[in-house]
């Protein structure tokens, strides 16, 4: 499309009302001059909502990503930003003060010279191009403010600036581990329980952990984390700071991610095919947000973090690339001895580092908050006698969460790619790759800390007998380049080799349930030709390997009043199964809490959901299997109650529904409510299913699953095919809001287009990017 074919948009246009239902330069073709582009560069939006890119110049490929990033999505990231850099409370108030103090004892503070090379040698520069393409848009929506998303009205405030170091100094907002179940392991060991919380959570590979010496574990408070979790948590409106972090606490479960590569000997198309769909909480807009950056030395296409340069999961030309969490062990919880005038460290009285910080407060008076520090770290809580420090591996230089994929994004064969990972820092991640040349392998990479003398699950004192002894060198974890098998994948389980030597390489102990990775591996070792279409089904996969197993322990279940429902189900659990609703009442609500019971005896139930894999072990016991027989009755009545007395109506996607809503849809007015409005779907599957759909809390509603899935084709990749939900845009005025929404409820997919062709047969819309004069 040429500039002359083009409605230029006036830069000084009318001002249209805040909800008008038609927004100039919203979804539509326009011209912009914005200061800081070097040449002419276009976006062109795609009739799914993906912006290809296109520009002369190598960096300004990261400024017109920046520039669109907030085209799309500004209200979310100016939001993340005040979030990640403890600003809250200067444009939401008071209220928001403690979150603000609780986020900054987790910023980083080190050196930014040592920060910016960890992530390779144009990071920086990239950075300063994608944030000046930010700050383009919002100076754009001075002149032109009928652009502001509808939220900033609503609350009553503007944008602000971006400044480069802005996106690598916040830290809360990647996936860590695992302080709170060092915690969770040290309040069971005070009440002489640690026996129990071995079997509770079960450690692989198989291992037994032990108070650290030196370590009272009754020391240690319950709300010891309070202050971490703030700084983890959501930004939650109208609601109390407890919510803010329960939330966060629900927000840790049913997490993971599936990712695949199959070979081109056992492909139908004889070129590799990859597959990857990251599993996080959803959210309005959603977290991930897809681009096509293409220039002088890049052409990528796929999907990251909308706050962030780059493509963390996707392709270029030459290589494809996708990821999970690898759960190494990159934190551990420090326990001081108080003084008079400090800390006890080394036998000797070690003082607090303190930093004064002006927190500014809306409509109000600044106030003032002193955060203290260790020699390892953020001081998040203090008793008498005791402080308490998380230390983090991901408060060291180069640790920015996914930053570190503007250097394999642009890798263009394994060496660089394998190369560059041993830059990654954190999230520790498990990577697959593919090239047109039809190698395919997997890489896990992750800063892993050297513990010499304990194993990473219990807090240990702050005395100096704990410290860690540097980090590992990349190549101690386990890599695999044309595997015999001619496929490989991770699922957040246990993936280690079976002669891994743990013992000198701690990893971490706690890793996700195996039922996704079972079932993929099931499903890959029987297909000799597998297809694009295969690896779609796959992710869409609603059988459950774990209800399969469960099922195989109780054949007298059948005897029961509908018991046939579940001993002849295929254990698939589609949105119309009956069966399936009835299991996940049962297991949720009546099984898995009976069988905690029976393994606690007269002892308190822990918080944590039981492990499966405990569950299992139970079952093999006639009290286990007792115990659910018992519980079946009960878990029927509580169906019917929920669905109706007839149980072939019962359907699972009654109960189990995705409601995406945008957080401030209860604040809005009728008219933005109107445009906020996204309409629920029926769900299968649950957290044990590859088509991931976890729940949590008191109901069944989808809390957390795939959002964004990508299939590529590796090397035609126009046959490439995605999901993002609910859709692109964050503005709830654009047509591209939610209009992804429906493909993905229903388990479809849209094509990832990529060559130039294909993208110019489905053009939306574009936009031109103009130097500024």
């Amino acid at each position: 499309m040429s500039i002359a074919h083009k409605r230029i948009v006036c830069i000084s246009a009318i001002v249209f009302s805040l909800f008008s239902a038609r927004v100039y330069g919203l979804d539509e073709d326009a011209i912009y001059r914005v200061d800081g582009l070097k040449k002419p560069a276009e976006i062109i939006v795609d009739t799914y909502g993906v912006p290809h890119i296109y520009a002369e110049d190598h960096y300004d490929v990261f400024f017109v990503q920046g520039f669109n990033a907030a085209r799309d999505r500004l209200w979310q990231i100016d939001l993340w930003r005040k979030r990640g850099l403890g600003e809250l409370a200067s444009v939401l108030g008071e209220a928001y003060v403690a979150q603000d103090s609780a986020a900054r004892l987790f910023l980083y503070r080190d050196d930014m010279y040592a920060e910016w090379l960890a992530y390779g040698n144009d990071a920086k520069k990239i950075t300063q191009a994608f944030t000046a393409g930010i700050n383009a848009f919002v100076a754009l929506t001075e002149k032109q403010p009928e652009l502001l998303p509808p939220e900033f009205k609503l609350l009553g405030y503007k944008p602000a600036l971006w400044q480069p170091a802005d996106v690598v100094r916040i830290r809360s907002n990647g996936l860590w581990r695992n302080v709170t179940t060092e915690v969770w392991r040290a309040q069971l060991a005070c009440q002489k329980q640690l026996d129990l919380a071995a079997q509770w959570k079960q450690l692989e590979p198989a291992w037994t952990t032990a108070i650290p010496q030196g370590l009272d574990p009754c020391v240690i408070p319950d709300d010891v984390l309070d202050k971490y979790k703030l700084a983890k948590a959501p930004v939650v409106f109208d609601q109390t700071l407890a919510t803010a972090i329960a939330l966060q606490d629900e927000g840790d479960h049913s997490l993971g991610s599936n990712n695949w590569v199959i070979a081109p000997e056992r492909t139908a198309t004889g070129r590799p095919i990859l597959a990857d769909d990251p599993h996080r909480g959803h959210a309005t807009p959603s977290l991930r947000y897809i681009a096509h950056l293409v220039g002088p030395g890049i052409d990528v296409i796929g999907a990251g973090e909308p706050a962030l340069p780059g493509i963390s999961i996707g392709h270029n030309q030459q290589i494809a690339f996708g990821l999970t969490i690898f759960p190494i062990d990159q934190e551990d919880l420090y326990v001081y001895e108080k003084t008079a005038d400090g800390y006890r460290y080394q036998g000797r009285s070690e003082p607090f580092i303190e930093v004064v910080d002006s927190i500014e407060v809306k409509a109000e008076t600044s106030q003032e908050v002193t955060l203290r520090f260790t020699r390892h770290g953020p001081v998040v809580a203090e008793t008498e006698t005791h402080a308490f420090v998380v230390r983090a591996a991901w408060l060291e230089p180069g640790m920015s969460p996914y930053f570190g994929s503007i250097e394999y994004m642009r890798a263009q064969n394994w060496r660089e790619f394998e190369a560059s990972l041993n830059r990654w820092g954190a999230p520790a991640e498990n990577q697959v790759y593919a090239d047109i040349e039809g190698n395919i392998g997997y890489k896990p990479a992750g800063r892993f800390p050297v513990r010499v003398n304990w194993d990473g699950l219990m807090p240990v004192p702050g005395n100096g007998r704990f410290e860690w002894q540097g980090f590992f060198d990349m190549d101690v974890l386990p890599v695999e380049y044309n595997p015999e098998r001619g496929f490989t994948g991770t699922a957040n389980s246990m993936n280690l080799p079976p002669d891994y030597p743990i013992t000198d390489y701690k990893i971490g102990f706690e890793w996700s349930s195996p039922w996704r990775y079972k079932r993929l591996w099931e499903v890959l070792e029987t297909q000799d030709e597998h297809s694009i279409t295969d690896s779609i089904e796959l992710q869409r996969d609603y059988t459950s390997v774990f209800a399969r197993r469960v099922l195989a322990h109780l054949p007298e279940l059948k005897a029961q009043p509908e018991g046939t429902l579940l001993s002849k189900w295929d254990h698939v659990m589609d949105p119309d199964s009956a069966a399936a609703a009835l299991w996940n009442v049962w297991y949720t609500r009546h099984l898995m809490p009976a069988l905690g019971k029976t393994l606690a005896g007269d002892r308190a139930v822990p918080d944590n959901p039981l492990d499966p894999q405990t569950v299992l072990a139970l079952l093999e016991t006639p009290a286990g299997r007792n115990t659910a027989y018992a519980s079946f009755a009960p878990a029927v009545a509580e169906t019917r109650a929920l669905l109706g007395s007839e149980p072939s109506q019962w359907q699972w996607g009654d109960l189990h529904r995705i409601r995406f809503q945008h957080p401030l849809y209860d604040q809005a007015p009728p008219e933005l409510q109107a445009q906020m409005e996204i309409p629920d779907y029926p769900r299968g599957g649950n957290a044990n299913t590859t088509n991931n759909t976890g729940f949590r809390g008191d109901g069944f509603d989808v809390a957390s699953g795939a959002s964004f899935r990508m299939v590529v084709d590796v090397g035609n990749w126009d046959n490439a095919f995605a999901t993002n939900a609910p859709g692109q845009s964050g503005d709830p005025r654009s047509h591209f809001y939610d209009n992804l929404l429906d493909n993905w409820a229903k388990d479809d997919s849209f094509p990832l287009l990529y060559s130039r062709t294909a993208v110019e047969k489905n053009v939306a819309f574009s936009i031109t990017l103009l130097p500024g004069e």
